[in-house]
């Protein structure tokens, strides 16, 4: 399977990345200024709420929701983390061969610009068996009580942060654990020799009153490369324990941040063919961070410079579109239909066509099936998290069923998010959930739409200007006309207009290019228009994607 990841960061507004898969889009992450990441940040804040009933507290970190904190997430060690306000230590030691799944920390080469970061989040670094935290003694929270957290979980709707007492931070090849004296290897790393190697290794390095998780990237990698993953991340905790005692709660202790440099750091492996990137500053700082760490990977980083969009030329942007479609076609003609509720994410499949009688249950199945792998890669490709239930054709052979079921578990294994999924039941009702630790990728396009008073979605302002931003690209490289007239409605107009070096004049300087702007109220919010000015022809389709 040919892996690759397309980075797009010439925008001033957006920052996406595009992760395909033999030339298909599977992952999409994008960060505006709106839609600030927030997985791994790590804060001191102050007990707000005490609710046993629901066995939770909320904790205010500052922000405008306090967070949710569930007593399951509330880790052997709080009283370690907490000690930091006290100036007080305690360490508990035990080995463990837990998963590595990040919260992100940005590697250091890649940290000194917020226009890197993009939108991917995973799990937190470390998990813990459920029966294991209900086994641990009960932790007494008090109002007013300042507490150590890391956020887990994006909010949602009208749901604040969820966060979590066990603080860790990854690296490219390890995962501190600061008061946790475990010392984890990947499940995924299958040789038995090479899990002592690891372990062995990381004991030798690692300094008293830590924990550590090898991570599957640290596989068959020399000890020099460990230690100086290592290095970066103790110097990260160390600053972290600084700022503790220098600010009262609630404070922002650490922020993770720049998504790209995660994206390098956690999905750039051995399996990916070629990272390409259009911003030349960003190649130089990706490469010169591989260097460090992956020295062999150099190689496969590519600087995209020809004028025409570099998500144009690798055929992303059109999959991009699917992302906002509510209907999605099957090359066998049938289609899904992904519906969106508080509860739930809604998924129907429909043939699209008659079937004769006696062809019927097979006809179901092949349509059934590849609805399936599109489904997969639909849920991967907008992060759909929570319960999803998909309305499948209906078979009356359970054999077909059963083919249907074991589909999906197939193509669900690319997937990094943790799922549970169900065997269809009678009717061809499937139920999944899905690991959701950010909202769908569909909100970092869309906005509440004030027409309509939130009950449908359009595209973000910051949305349309960049897709004026790529208009305008794929217009300069095929044209030598620089005069044009741009039609928009007049809320957008005040957008483009507003401040004193308001956005089109950045445009106009960017992209050598004088723009007439006119309002036009019949036009909806997220559309535009172009005029040539030399011709007076609407030159909008033209150079449309």
């Amino acid at each position: 399977m040919k892996k690759e990841i397309i980075i797009n960061a010439t925008s001033e507004k957006e920052i996406r990345i595009a992760i395909t898969e033999d030339g298909k889009l599977v992952e999409l992450f994008v960060e505006s200024p709106e839609k600030e990441r927030m997985v791994g940040d790590i804060y001191v804040g102050k007990v707000a709420k005490v609710m046993p009933g629901i066995q939770a507290s909320f904790i205010d970190i500052g922000l405008q929701q306090d967070a949710f904190l569930h007593f399951s997430d509330i880790g052997a060690t709080l009283s370690d983390y907490n000690s930091l306000l006290e100036d007080e230590t305690e360490v508990d030691t035990d080995e463990t061969d837990e998963e590595p799944q990040g919260t992100f920390q940005p590697p250091p080469s890649l940290n000194n610009e917020a226009a890197v970061a993009a939108s991917v989040e995973a799990p937190p670094a470390k998990t813990t068996d459920r029966r294991d935290r209900r086994s641990r003694p009960h932790v007494n929270l008090v109002k007013g009580q300042d507490i150590i957290v890391q956020i887990t979980k994006e909010p949602v709707g009208k749901k604040g942060v969820r966060v979590t007492t066990e603080v860790s931070l990854p690296g490219r090849f390890l995962v501190l654990l600061p008061f946790d004296g475990k010392i984890g290897v990947s499940k995924k790393i299958s040789s038995f020799k090479e899990k002592r190697r690891l372990r062995k290794l990381v004991r030798s390095i690692l300094p008293p009153s830590f924990g550590v998780i090898v991570r599957t990237n640290a596989e068959n990698q020399d000890e020099k490369l460990l230690l100086q993953d290592l290095e970066a991340l103790l110097n990260t905790w160390h600053e972290i324990e600084k700022t503790v005692k220098e600010e009262s709660a609630p404070a922002l202790l650490y922020k993770d941040m720049a998504t790209t440099s995660s994206v390098i750091r956690d999905l750039f492996r051995e399996d990916v063919e070629r990272v390409v990137v259009d911003s030349k500053k960003l190649y130089k700082e990706i490469k010169a961070y591989v260097k460090m760490f992956s020295p062999n990977m150099v190689e496969k980083i590519e600087h995209y410079a020809r004028r025409e969009p570099i998500f144009d030329a690798n055929g992303v942007e059109k999959e991009i579109a699917t992302t906002l479609a509510r209907k999605v076609w099957l090359k066998s003609g049938g289609y899904i239909i992904i519906d969106h509720t508080e509860a739930m994410t809604v998924i129907d499949v429909n043939s699209g066509r008659y079937a004769a009688k006696q062809e019927q249950e097979l006809n179901s199945l092949r349509t059934d099936l590849e609805a399936a792998r599109e489904i997969c890669r639909q849920i991967r490709l907008r992060d759909l998290g929570g319960i999803i239930v998909i309305d499948f054709i209906d078979m009356e052979d359970e054999k077909n069923r059963k083919k249907i079921y074991d589909e999906v578990k197939r193509e669900f294994r690319k997937d990094r998010a943790k799922a549970t999924i169900l065997p269809l039941t009678e009717f061809c009702l499937m139920q999944i959930t899905r690991q959701r630790v950010r909202q769908s990728i569909i909100h970092s396009f869309t906005e509440p739409c004030p027409v309509c008073g939130g009950s449908g979605l359009i595209q973000s302002k910051t949305t349309i200007v960049s897709h004026i931003e790529r208009w305008i690209r794929r217009f300069k490289s095929e044209s030598h006309e620089s005069r044009l007239t741009l039609h928009v409605h007049p809320s957008l107009a005040q957008y483009l207009t507003e401040g004193t070096f308001s956005r089109l004049r950045k445009i106009m300087w960017r992209f050598f290019v004088h723009i007439k702007l006119e309002e036009d109220k019949s036009l909806a919010i997220d559309e535009f228009q172009f005029i040539s000015r030399k011709t007076g022809h609407d030159i909008t389709a033209q150079y449309s994607q």
